[in-house]
């Protein structure tokens, strides 16, 4: 994720990285990827980061659940309080409420996001995650690696590389959210003076 912009820039849509069907066929690749490195899904939950990360982690326990026959444990975690740079995020972050919906002590987690960037949200949802208890493995998994890393952080699994530069935003979409599914690469633009 990026700094909040003190002000909105200008922005143009520059390509569609995915479409929806292109989510729905990643999501299961990745389903698989996790199946196959957890030897299934006994003692695995997944915890969603908010906003995005939320309803692909439910997505993908649904697919789990099918490929396993089992239910799979989904929590939410608001990482607002633990992030570095929360006096850019605003005045008053909104802090929602992260719910362990299963106990995460000695069991496998993959933490879901939509995108990872500079790897400081995924520092954030360690020590957010590790307020509610101690797994024995925690792994990464996110839709899109859009690079330029400030941590030494990666994700286990990754639905699509991208190579942007520091000007472009990837804008993932989603239908609980955004009213439908696509992930976009978004431009600033200067603006004219």
């Amino acid at each position: 994720m990026t700094k909040a912009p003190t002000q909105t820039p200008n922005l143009r849509e520059k390509a569609q990285i995915l479409s929806a069907s292109e989510i729905e066929r990643t999501l299961v690749r990745l389903a698989h990827e996790i199946v196959e490195k957890n030897d299934g899904v006994a003692d695995l939950g997944l915890v969603g980061i908010m906003r995005r990360g939320v309803p692909l982690a439910h997505r993908l326990a649904k697919i789990l659940g099918r490929i396993e026959k089992t239910e799979v444990s989904v929590g939410t975690l608001d990482i607002t309080l633990y992030r570095d740079d929360l006096s850019t995020v605003g005045h008053r972050p909104e802090v929602k409420k992260s719910t362990m919906e299963f106990d995460i002590q000695d069991k496998d987690i993959v933490l879901v996001d939509d995108v990872i960037y500079t790897g400081r949200t995924t520092r954030a949802a360690l020590d957010a995650l590790f307020d509610h208890g101690r797994p024995r493995r925690i792994q990464m998994c996110v839709l899109i690696d859009r690079g330029h890393r400030e941590l030494p952080i990666e994700a286990s699994f990754v639905g699509r590389t991208i190579q942007t530069s520091q000007n472009e935003i990837v804008d993932v979409r989603l239908q609980e959210s955004d009213g439908a599914d696509k992930v976009l690469l978004l431009e600033r633009v200067p603006e004219k003076k």
